[in-house]
């Protein structure tokens, strides 16, 4: 009896040792599984900062661009009051300029509305 505990014994730490070998390649598996997902997560969130980055610089230079549309259109309010404003054959020629291009649209309008027809 006591030589069939001795092999019980050695049958149980081969498979003793099998299972750890098992559990370690598991935990191997488990471990390059694991490092392709932070790898993957590192690349997600590299991507996110660059978009951000980018987004942040396009909306820079968008503010940029309507800070000089402000200033052309203030620049052009502030002349068009002033020749308003200078003497009546000034007003004269801004009302047939200003006729000219309401005929002009409306011109244009109606040629678009018969060409799309």
């Amino acid at each position: 009896m006591h030589v069939t505990s001795l092999f019980n014994m050695a049958d149980w730490n081969r498979g003793h040792g099998s299972v750890d070998d098992v559990l370690d390649s598991e935990n191997k598996r488990l471990a390059e599984n694991l490092a392709t997902k932070v790898s993957r997560l590192k690349s997600l969130a590299y991507d996110i900062d660059r978009e951000a980055e980018d987004q942040n610089d396009y909306l820079d230079h968008m503010d940029s661009n309507f800070l000089s549309a402000t200033g052309l259109l203030s620049g052009s309010v502030k002349r068009f009051s002033t020749l308003v404003r200078s003497s009546r054959d000034n007003r004269r020629i801004l009302c047939y300029v200003s006729v000219g291009l309401v005929v002009v649209f409306f011109l244009l309008y109606y040629l678009v509305s018969r060409i799309q027809r």
